[in-house]
């Protein structure tokens, strides 16, 4: 598939500018995250430095209302103090647990490793030592990139899938329109060519002329037909699979090169299934000229039919030179083609008209130096 330069160049732009978004997004909240915690950290300095005067203080000594507020003021972080002689003060931790020591031990393992435990000393003397934890805030603060990153990731898939969806919408228009126009701009010559023909036979040539060109308006009909149903939804009827399929086999069989071996098999006599005829026929000899092409007007074609419960396996085989794995999926998107001089239109619009308009599936089986299977799954009709 060929891409505007001018698109791609964009889209680079785009992503480049995205990941620098992100990436600067990360960097201030991780910066605000360390200025968080040395700022708690900070606090629970000063908070330490007034439990060392309360503890070395005399009961007759009236410390003031700064070491009352100091203490009062921290209603977020969690901290466990350990006393030189064991003994343990709690804060910010739930009454019924303080008295759980395999709870306190957890805590005391669990704030070890979020802070590095404060030494509470007065004079060169070891009072305690304060372990504490992130404050709630300072959790939720921990998780903010993630949600963030959760957030912009939601974003660009709503992008990507209303721009999918809108690229899709107007490739189908375009389809529908340039197939429509076809079948408008072969109809007039078409008319033509069945009058002429007409005065021919009045000019009583030989009838065997006559019956060959009215073989290539048939032809040209049956083109039209296909033409005009692309853009609209066309008409299912219930038709016995194995005669359809067989039907294109035929025709192809008696128009492709001698160089050419032709087989058709299948493990059932009949079998009804809801298929436009025309555009059923038109996808049998898409996957069968492929096969052709790749390989090079000589080998085997081989059409399969195999049912499967409720589905029936259609599988189109070749000895050509094969598909890479890679190209499995996006081989049958608009554009996409292995050949020179190919538009790489005609498995997409196989692809239309099997998923589309007959509500099946159609996939490469396999596919590698032996050849390629195609394979189409269809629902039997009820």
């Amino acid at each position: 598939m060929k891409f505007n330069p001018k698109s791609k160049t964009a889209s680079n732009f785009l992503i480049i500018g995205s990941f620098i978004l992100v990436s600067l997004i990360l960097w201030n909240t991780n910066s605000f995250f360390k200025t968080f915690k040395e700022e708690e950290r900070l606090k629970m300095e000063i908070w330490a430095t007034a439990q060392s005067e309360f503890l070395q203080s005399s009961e007759n000594v009236e410390l003031g209302n700064l070491h009352l507020r100091v203490f009062q003021n921290n209603t977020s972080t969690p901290m466990i103090l350990i006393n030189k002689d064991s003994s343990i003060r709690v804060n910010n931790i739930p009454k019924e647990k303080v008295t759980d020591s395999v709870f306190i031990q957890k805590k005391l393992h669990e704030f070890q490793r979020e802070n590095t435990p404060i030494s509470v000393d007065q004079q060169g003397e070891h009072l305690a030592t304060l372990y504490y934890g992130n404050s709630e805030v300072l959790n939720k603060l921990k998780y903010y990139p993630i949600a963030l990153l959760l957030i912009i990731f939601l974003f660009g898939a709503v992008i990507y899938f209303l721009f999918k969806t809108n690229k899709s919408s107007e490739q189908n228009k375009l389809w529908a329109g340039m197939a429509k126009e076809t079948a408008h701009q072969i109809g007039t010559p078409l008319s033509s060519l069945l009058g002429w023909n007409e005065l021919l036979k009045m000019e009583q040539i030989n009838p065997d002329i006559t019956k060959e060109i009215e073989k290539d308006i048939a032809r040209l009909e049956t083109i039209t037909n296909r033409f005009s149903k692309i853009g609209s939804l066309p008409k299912l009827d219930q038709m016995d699979i194995v005669k359809e399929t067989e039907k294109a086999y035929e025709y192809l069989k008696r128009r492709s090169s001698k160089l050419i071996h032709f087989s058709f098999s299948s493990k059932i006599e009949t079998l009804p299934v809801l298929l436009n005829s025309s555009l059923y026929n038109w996808t049998i000899e898409n996957l069968v000229k492929n096969g052709i092409d790749a390989m090079r007007g000589k080998g085997t074609i081989a059409i399969e039919i195999i049912p499967n419960g409720k589905f029936v396996k259609i599988l189109v085989a070749d000895t050509g030179s094969g598909i890479l794995k890679t190209n499995f999926t996006t081989i049958f998107n608009p554009g996409v083609t292995t050949k020179q001089r190919g538009w790489g239109l005609g498995l997409s619009l196989v692809k239309r008209i099997v998923e589309e308009y007959h509500n099946g599936k159609i996939k490469v089986l396999s596919s590698g130096k032996e050849g390629t299977i195609m394979q189409i799954s269809l629902k039997v009709a009820k």
